[in-house]
């Protein structure tokens, strides 16, 4: 199969046209409670792709290396005092009065990146759904090395009096009743789910969730997911609002002490 059409059928994947569970498509979304939705839709994607070198490919705004697994792509920095954090990124047309960053990207394109780095999907954050269409207290058994293969981390850069500086997006995120870093647990990339024809994570703009929901395309893995109520932006470490970064998505990597 050529390159392109590799392409292709990753891309209906991507859009959740291959992995649709035809029981799922009259089934209401899972959203945090208190989070309308947004304004107005993201726009489906069809987004150029092209080959930078022999190692980059471009999808979009998004720029992938098939060597190192990394997924790059441009965002800024949404707030950085005093508001609850549910999202660390949303596109710019989603939730963002509780989110870190906001991009212009679309989860597809960002999902077209994941299949073609052979990244899987783990839905291991997804309740499952009673007959009646109702939400359970249940989650899909997801095998060992599908979890694994699913972790990332996730980290940002950005230029500061000339100089580029780096941390992982948790550094930026605090506990509200601690005070102390959010750990570094990694995200979870999850695929999100087809609503009603939809592909949600692209209609909702969800990217990057830290207070769990099927909607999103990743989730973070780490304690308080279920509390809506824990997480602020670290003002201290966090630049400005309105500051340029690059979103750096990696395997992860375990820490010594993990190890």
């Amino acid at each position: 199969m050529s390159y392109y059409r590799s392409f292709v059928m990753c891309f209906a994947v991507a859009t959740g046209l291959l992995h649709a569970d035809p029981a799922e498509k009259d089934r209401a979304p899972v959203e945090p409670q208190n989070l309308p939705a947004p304004d107005q839709g993201v726009p489906p994607s069809a987004s150029p792709v092209k080959e930078l070198d022999a190692d980059r490919v471009q999808v979009g705004e998004v720029i992938l290396n098939k060597k190192t697994r990394e997924i790059r792509f441009p965002a800024e920095v949404n707030m950085r005092d005093g508001e609850i954090l549910e999202f660390a990124i949303v596109h710019a047309n989603g939730k963002i009065h509780e989110s870190l960053l906001v991009t212009q990207v679309g989860a597809i394109d960002l999902n077209v990146a994941f299949k073609l780095l052979r990244y899987q999907e783990s839905p291991e954050f997804y309740a499952e759904w009673e007959r009646s269409g109702a939400l359970s207290n249940r989650f899909p058994e997801v095998k060992p090395e599908v979890k694994e293969a699913a972790r990332i981390d996730i980290g940002v850069e950005w230029q500061d009096e000339g100089k580029t500086r780096t941390a992982k997006i948790n550094e930026w995120i605090a506990h509200g009743t601690t005070g102390e870093t959010m750990p570094a647990d990694p995200w979870v990339y999850g695929g999100s789910m087809v609503y009603k024809g939809s592909y949600l994570a692209q209609s909702t703009g969800d990217i990057a969730a830290i207070f769990i929901t099927n909607a999103a395309l990743i989730n973070y893995s780490g304690k308080d997911n279920k509390s809506d109520e824990v997480w602020f932006p670290f003002p201290k470490r966090v630049p400005a609002e309105g500051t340029k970064v690059t979103v750096i998505i990696t395997p992860h990597k375990k820490s010594a002490e993990k190890q």
